[in-house]
């Protein structure tokens, strides 16, 4: 079984990769608890994701990654965001439905 660090490790290589791929460069990656997301950007390019996304589906993560190293090219949801996250992740939007359930039933049991 793979300590914390390795997974965090994991996910760190995770974006480099994609950090590559996408031409997106955060300006620090922090893997960290996060009860209520998967993952987030901030406009000053910090980029934090749940530890506990290693233990995901590599696809999963893959999504979640992308999704954040995007916001950094581009900040809201709209249509061109779509489009880069659909050429990157083709199934992103049945990724999108399970990100929602899994934090919302999560966040629940937290109340």
């Amino acid at each position: 079984m793979r300590t914390r660090e390795d997974r965090r490790e994991h996910l760190r290589q995770r974006v480099e990769y994609w950090s590559e791929r996408l031409k997106a460069e955060p300006r620090i990656v922090r893997v960290q608890c996060m009860t209520r997301k998967w993952g987030s950007c901030s406009t000053s390019g910090i980029v934090t994701l749940a530890d506990d996304l290693a233990g995901q589906d590599p696809e999963f993560q893959d999504f979640v990654i992308v999704h954040e190293l995007l916001h950094l090219r581009v900040p809201s949801h709209g249509r061109l965001f779509k489009a880069l996250m659909t050429a990157h992740v083709p199934g992103w939007r049945s990724l999108e439905v399970a990100r929602r359930q899994y934090r919302d039933v999560s966040a629940a049991f937290e109340a």
